[in-house]
């Protein structure tokens, strides 16, 4: 039996989606079992940006997501990841037959953990690991409707895996995974089973260990890429309508800049990041600053509201692996 982390990561590894494509729905008639699997897999979609937003925009996107990886990393506790690693050393050690070795490894990760609680009473979740996952996916508005409504004819009738396999890939997002050791239950698992070693209860005190490591808790926080890109598209929009006395190609970049955001916001919009009310709030502000701004006019503050209101979009959730 493999360990909690070294599973996870395989899985990981497996789960990573970079530009998951989406070609538009199929044109010739198929069954529709065959049908949804091309529009699910194969693509030739436009991306949402221009060319000449593309590169400076995904690399900044880039940038973000390290950043916020590089930001949780901060809060790992070594105590707690070292007493995690102790763990699986002794269950390495119980599946060698080596007793000695497990007893000594577990007497380490009860003392990390001890530590732990001591320096953080009120903590109840500790940080072990940082892992950073991206969901992107190229298509059109129109493609993602289009599946949209065929999925919701599938619950409509019943049909929950097919409408499942339709929509599991609607996604565009960046998200940072962090693995915990729950303290309210991690110690006292990990303390139970030296006494199983000692009564020579080799298989039980296996089975107990993996059932210990099996509940690292993973908690994540989502980061919309299409929100992410109209962030950085505003940004030096920002530095354009702020530049007085602007010339022609300077113009023209401040326009592609807030059609790209715009863009971006209808394909959030139908991805389902964000309530309808949101994302009036968002035209609007685009529309204020587009009047704001033509004939080459300038001034500051124009995206305070606009750059605040995309602060609130994100979220959180947690689960047990």
């Amino acid at each position: 039996m493999k360990p909690l982390v070294q599973t996870i990561t395989g899985l990981l590894a497996t789960s990573l989606v970079a530009g998951l494509c989406f070609a538009g729905l199929a044109a010739a008639q198929g069954t529709a079992q065959d049908t949804e699997s091309v529009e699910r897999q194969e693509a030739a979609a436009t991306s949402a940006t221009t060319d000449e937003l593309q590169d400076p925009v995904e690399s900044a996107v880039e940038e973000s997501g390290t950043d916020a990886a590089a930001e949780r990393r901060k809060s790992l506790i070594n105590d707690a990841v070292e007493a995690l690693d102790e763990t699986q050393k002794a269950l390495t050690a119980l599946e060698n037959g080596d007793t000695e070795a497990a007893l000594e490894s577990l007497a380490i990760a009860t003392g990390k953990l001890d530590l732990v609680v001591a320096r953080n009473p009120g903590l109840a979740l500790a940080p072990i690991d940082v892992r950073m996952v991206t969901h992107d996916l190229y298509a059109t508005v129109e493609d993602i409707e289009k599946i949209r409504e065929r999925a919701t004819r599938h619950l409509k009738n019943g049909r929950l895996q097919d409408a499942r396999a339709l929509i599991e890939g609607l996604r565009s997002d960046l998200v940072v995974e962090v693995y915990n050791v729950p303290l309210a239950t991690y110690p006292a698992a990990i303390k139970a089973i030296t006494p199983l070693i000692d009564a020579d209860k080799i298989d039980q005190a296996k089975v107990s260990l993996q059932s210990a490591l099996n509940t690292v808790v993973v908690t994540q926080k989502i980061h919309p890429l299409p929100i992410i890109r109209v962030e950085h598209m505003l940004t030096r929009a920002e530095e354009l309508a702020e530049t007085e006395d602007r010339e022609g190609e300077q113009n023209d970049e401040l326009t592609r800049l807030l059609d790209g955001a715009r863009s971006q916001l209808e394909f959030a919009q139908v991805l389902g990041y964000g309530q309808e009310a949101d994302f009036k709030e968002f035209y609007e502000q685009l529309d204020k600053i587009i009047r704001k701004t033509g004939g080459g006019k300038s001034g500051t503050g124009f995206f305070d509201v606009i750059r605040n209101a995309l602060r609130s979009f994100g979220g959180d959730s947690s689960g047990g692996s």
